[in-house]
């Protein structure tokens, strides 16, 4: 890991009313305190977004929205602007995950307009990329991720691109219970690192924090976070109860 500073995420997807997103905070800041040598940020639904930046003021928490539009603003139904977020304190925003681009069908050029954008309103984005069942069955898993990085990373500076928190989640793995092993996803996760060096260059891939991302439980973070080239959790189901959600930021 170097001295890439781990990164734990809590995508709460649709899920969580403001009290109960409150309620979540002030129990999880009581139970994990302020700690220095990780990072804990937390993406809860838009309508959450300012009562959960406002319980987070003593908290070391930080906030990420879920997605947002590239726009800053115009007649986009439903959509959500970088300016509306700076103004709930949002530090990070999720893009391209797979529920974006499987059920929504987001694709690589959206996406990237995505990523471009998130510099311009001084976001982290965490860029999420991986494969479906076939492909990786096909053999197609290297082919996948890395069109998805090379496109969604077009345009953007190294100095961007160290910055980037790249998301690796196997579509085969998200809420089914499934999980890739350790060995499986340290080995794309190593193969995003090699891209990285191709597209930019050795000092950036080094920098870059890749992050794992598919049914990522209590009983699995340890042996995940043990991987060299695995630098943090985008946690999905288990992310809800403060307890489970505890021992991920935890792990040793």
């Amino acid at each position: 890991m170097a001295d890439r500073l781990p990164l734990i995420a809590a995508n709460w997807k649709m899920f969580k009313r403001i009290d109960e997103a409150v309620v979540f905070i002030g129990a999880l800041h009581h139970e994990v305190g302020r700690p220095t040598d990780r990072e804990v940020v937390i993406a809860p639904p838009f309508t959450a977004l300012a009562a959960v930046s406002a319980a987070m003021r003593d908290t070391a928490f930080k906030l990420a929205a879920q997605n947002f539009h590239y726009e800053e603003k115009g007649a986009f139904t439903g959509e959500i602007s970088g300016v509306m977020l700076k103004e709930v304190d949002c530090e990070y925003v999720i893009l391209g995950h797979s529920e974006r681009r499987h059920v929504f069908g987001e694709e690589d050029e959206l996406i990237r307009k995505k990523v471009a954008a998130a510099f311009r309103y001084g976001f982290t984005p965490i860029f999420c990329v991986g494969e479906k069942l076939e492909k990786r069955e096909e053999g197609k898993t290297f082919e996948v991720v890395g069109k998805q990085l090379k496109q969604g990373l077009e345009g953007l500076s190294a100095e961007q691109a160290a910055q980037v928190v790249v998301a690796y989640e196997p579509v085969w793995a998200i809420g089914t219970g499934k999980t890739a092993t350790p060995e499986q996803a340290q080995e794309v996760h190593a193969f995003i690192r090699e891209c990285y060096s191709s597209l930019f260059d050795i000092g950036v891939a080094n920098r870059v924090r890749i992050v794992y991302g598919g049914s990522v439980k209590p009983d699995n973070v340890d042996t995940l976070m043990a991987q060299p080239d695995i630098d943090g959790m985008l946690v999905g189901g288990a992310s809800l109860e403060v307890a489970s959600f505890k021992r991920i930021v935890q792990f040793q």
